[in-house]
């Protein structure tokens, strides 16, 4: 689990800092002769909305090291760490992708993600942890889930969801606010504190609700990576690795929150919580890797 809040906190970040200083410098809030301009707020909305989600794709690559502190291979330094490139090499050209990067994070959970924001230019990590416990295999088909993701333009599917989210958060955050501004605090003569208040407040309380949305195509994802994995290294190993996961699920995660939606383990949740994993049941995963003739 490893992919939400590097992209989603980050997002929401510059979204809520964006909006904040935009409403204080009066920038988009709109009166067009008493109400308001529906277009044109829409118009505004959506620049902000996809800027926020493209600058934080754009950023993904340098947030991904900084937070797990990845160390990029540049010259393998010993036979496991030239066994890791080459493997990598040899999925991402099966995968017909560019060479990722290949990193290694220091953690005693077993994880790995990749990210990026383009399919010939993306980079792939692993704990040293799986590294130390799986098998070459199990490690093999990990690595081919997360060039699956590559393959599949998964973080530029996401991030174009993401900007749709945010702009109708946005949008009906402003219209929330001017109700609130006008109605409540009987303000006539344009949008005041109560606009910028209730405004602000309308972004977060929609922005957890639209994450559902966000997490439940993220959980769509880690299914298509799981058959690509299975394509790529055998549908046996890609299994015996989920297995794996599963049967080390007590171990901490230790990722960053904002990593969590981009990697192979998402921990788990029960309840509303689970409406925002980022990844399905291990067990829900092996399940449809049987049901789809993966054995």
């Amino acid at each position: 689990m490893m992919r939400i809040v590097l992209f989603l906190a980050t997002n929401l970040g510059i979204l809520l800092v964006a909006s904040i200083t935009l409403s204080l410098l009066g920038v988009g809030t709109f009166d067009a002769a008493g109400g308001i301009d529906m277009t044109g707020m829409l118009i505004f909305c959506a620049l902000f909305g996809f800027g926020g989600a493209f600058v934080s794709l754009f950023l993904s690559k340098w947030m991904a090291k900084r937070g797990t502190g990845a160390r990029v291979i540049e010259t393998p330094q010993n036979r496991q760490e030239q066994w890791l490139v080459d493997t990598v090499a040899a999925l991402a050209k099966q995968a017909n992708i560019g060479m990722p990067e290949v990193a290694i994070f220091p953690s005693r959970a077993p994880n790995a993600f990749a990210t990026g924001w383009n399919r010939n230019a993306s980079l792939v990590a692993v704990s040293q942890g799986m590294l130390e416990r799986f098998s070459p295999n199990e490690v093999k088909a990990v690595m081919a889930h997360e060039i699956g993701h590559v393959a599949n333009g998964d973080m530029v599917t996401l991030t174009l969801i993401q900007g749709v989210v945010n702009t109708f958060v946005m949008f009906f955050a402003r219209i929330i606010g001017s109700f609130v501004d006008r109605v409540i605090f009987k303000n006539e003569d344009g949008p005041g504190f109560g606009f910028i208040i209730a405004t602000i407040f309308a972004e977060i309380i929609l922005g957890i609700l639209a994450s559902i949305i966000v997490m439940w195509f993220s959980r769509q994802r880690e299914f298509r990576a799981d058959a690509a994995a299975a394509q790529l290294a055998g549908a046996g190993n890609m299994i015996a690795a989920l297995e794996h996961l599963r049967s080390e699920q007590g171990v901490p995660v230790e990722l960053p929150g904002e990593m969590t939606a981009f990697g192979i383990n998402g921990g788990v949740r029960k309840g509303l919580a689970a409406l925002l994993m980022t990844h399905p049941p291990l067990e829900e995963r092996i399940a449809a890797l049987k049901t789809a003739g993966f054995r």
